[in-house]
């Protein structure tokens, strides 16, 4: 089969694999349909994970068919349609049980990390029954990718994380397909104002048709006037990290309101300051995470309702053929005017 693999820092390539077989009951083989790109595939590719190892196949966010299933696999049948979760749950351990997911001891992120991922023609999923989601008929393929990591991604570590309220005034750094995803959802709770701020001009104008009260440009002067003048002195309720990088945490830390949130969801590759020398008297909840995916069966009925625009989240596609050139177009976002492209196999 074909499929993208990782050789090491800037060193991947399409070539022929074997195809996966099963090798637990738990197991199955979906056929892949449809998958993307994720921030966290250009960190790896960039060799912000220097730990992987050679001949990975990438990719953790895609939808498929399943073609075979263990026999413990009791949930899914041959033929199935479904959304490939970006996390691995075995179900039954410790973390599982309190629904933190991304820690499971035997799963947790590994397609694409730590064993091979989606992208690819065929891909072996662990622990089937917790980590597929049948895909409602109702709901496009393209779409459902959105699913798999974005959508969860931004509602639980955004949005829940950050404990968004009806009436809130909550700030997203990073318009990216995580920040966007954060806006959407965000919305399911009814803040009073939504700032999206970003350096893109093209991502600040499509935030503002996804529901964005307000828009600022990173790079302009007096950032954090611009913010308090919009919700007043004191700041923010809600300040959300979607980018990953030591400007934008300051930010955050910046222009967060006494008693409010800061929810990191961006990834770090890079240490960060935290001044707790101004921020220890201001009764701030600060949280971090990585998806746990528990939320991801309410937002399929969400987004069965089409009460969602992700449709304008997608910008290319690809097919997979082709990955390497999605890659340099997702690489370069900002020149391409890219947001999430769709690769089919």
């Amino acid at each position: 089969m074909k499929a993208l693999v990782y050789h090491g820092d800037h060193n991947i390539a399409l070539e022929e694999k074997p195809k996966p077989s099963l090798q637990k009951t738990t197991d199955a083989i979906v056929k892949v349909l449809k998958t993307t790109i994720c921030g966290t595939d250009l960190g790896i590719y960039k060799g912000k994970n220097p730990y992987m190892r050679d001949g990975i196949i990438l990719g953790h966010e895609g939808v498929g068919v399943i073609e075979e299933v263990g026999s413990s696999v009791s949930e899914f049948e041959v033929g199935d349609k479904v959304i490939i979760s970006c996390i691995t749950s075995c179900g039954s351990c410790e973390y599982c049980k309190k629904q933190l997911y991304a820690h499971c001891k035997d799963g947790g992120w590994i397609l694409g990390h730590m064993i091979d991922g989606v992208q690819a023609e065929y891909v072996r999923i662990p622990y089937a029954d917790n980590s597929l989601y049948k895909i409602p008929s109702i709901i496009e393929d393209d779409i459902a990718v959105m699913i798999s990591d974005i959508l969860p991604t931004g509602h639980e570590i955004g949005v829940q994380y950050g404990n968004v309220k009806p009436g809130d005034a909550i700030a997203i750094l990073g318009a990216g397909p995580v920040g966007m995803s954060v806006l959407l959802t965000a919305q399911f709770y009814s803040p009073a104002v939504i700032i999206m701020i970003d350096l893109d001009e093209n991502r600040l104008e499509l935030a503002k048709q996804l529901g964005a009260t307000h828009t600022i440009n990173s790079a302009s002067e007096n950032l954090s006037s611009q913010i308090k003048n919009i919700v007043g002195e004191e700041g923010v309720d809600v300040a959300i990290e979607a980018v990953g990088i030591p400007q934008t945490w300051d930010i955050c830390q910046q222009i967060v309101k006494p008693g409010g949130h800061i929810a990191n969801v961006g990834v770090h590759g890079k240490k960060v300051d935290f001044q707790i020398q101004e921020l220890w008297i201001k009764n701030l909840t600060i949280t971090t995470g990585l998806v746990n995916t528990n939320t991801t069966p309410m937002l399929l009925k969400a987004v069965s309702t089409n009460k969602l625009p992700l449709d304008k989240l997608i910008t290319h596609h690809f097919k997979l053929s082709e990955i390497m050139d999605a890659y340099g177009v997702f690489m370069n976002a900002a020149k391409e005017n890219a947001m999430k492209v769709i690769i089919s196999t």
